[in-house]
């Protein structure tokens, strides 16, 4: 039986309540069938992200390894293995084997480091550009819209900006919104991972980088740098100018990515304005028990207003 790492455990009891608890009672017995049922035995350490184990292993069947992935049942997680058969291996991990009841997987082995531990930020943006390019293929059929959220992330920045407190000035809102209006709810069917960060994307053997778990959208592919730039906004804290330094992130991904610039800065801004009020709401997982939550809201203010359309 694996043993489920403490941090994991904790964090999904906290998260899920109850039905994390049960999930966790259940995972060791899930793994072991999961196994037997694929033929693996455990080859390494048992790792983890937010809401899965990462069990490394050996195929008896061709002695190559693989890692056996394992998910807390949400919805977030249901298009991950259809995201990773459209790929088939271009630009993002194999996909071996899959039980869509368990919510696991069966994947190619990459490595453990990431982009993330790469110190050039033009190499990051870059090398994510050119990923992201390989990734933004047709969606298949049955994936979830980006559109079909539009309506909800209107109402959610409009109920933010009146509930709570902020300093975020009103033409930052007002660009976050038009986004909204202009792009969000006429997207195009492009296969969108959605969580395209530098520790999404794996150096590995077959291919330099391959990147994981994606959430596998259909919508406009310039959504994803904004979802690169957001990851990357702390890289920034010490840059003398924020919006020169920001605008350099989105310049050499879109370049790379060969996406449309503007669009990429308008995502770009929309997620920092979400984060902004995220942070507000329900605390940034940094600050979380220590003294910097209201520096980091000010900081994603920032950052927000340097992205936003100047007025």
């Amino acid at each position: 039986m694996i043993a489920t790492p403490e941090e994991f455990a904790r964090g999904t009891v906290e998260r899920e309540g109850r039905a994390g608890a049960a999930w966790l009672a259940e995972l060791p017995g899930i793994v072991e069938e999961l196994l037997d049922r694929w033929s693996c035995v455990p080859d390494g350490e048992v790792m983890h992200g937010g809401v899965g184990v990462i069990v490394p292993v050996r195929r008896r069947t061709t002695g190559g390894d693989a890692v056996l992935k394992v998910s807390f049942p949400h919805p977030g997680n249901v298009h991950e293995p259809d995201a990773f058969v459209t790929w088939g291996g271009c630009g993002a991990v194999l996909l071996h084997e899959r039980d869509d009841e368990r919510f696991a997987m069966l994947l190619e082995r990459a490595r453990s480091s990431t982009l993330a531990e790469v110190g050039d930020e033009d190499e990051v943006a870059t090398v994510a550009g050119r990923l992201h390019r390989r990734l933004a293929v047709p969606a298949p059929p049955g994936l979830p819209r980006l559109s079909a959220r539009a309506d909800a992330w209107e109402e959610r920045l409009r109920a933010d900006a009146e509930e709570l407190p902020h300093a975020l000035p009103r033409h930052a809102l007002d660009t976050a919104l038009d986004t909204v209006r202009e792009l969000g709810r006429d997207q195009p069917d492009t296969l969108v991972h959605g969580d395209l960060h530098p520790r999404n994307i794996l150096r590995a053997d077959r291919e330099p980088w391959l990147a994981v778990d994606p959430k596998g959208y259909a919508g406009d592919p310039a959504y994803d740098g904004g979802t690169l730039l957001k990851s990357r906004a702390l890289s920034l804290l010490g840059a003398d100018d924020l919006r020169k330094a920001a605008d350099r992130v989105v310049d050499v991904f879109a370049e790379a990515a060969e996406l449309d610039r503007e669009r990429v800065r308008r995502w770009a801004q929309f997620h920092a304005v979400q984060a902004s009020f995220w942070g507000r709401r329900h605390g940034f997982r940094l600050a979380r028990g220590g003294p910097r939550p209201d520096w980091l809201t000010g900081f994603a203010d920032h950052l927000a207003e340097s992205l936003a359309a100047r007025p």
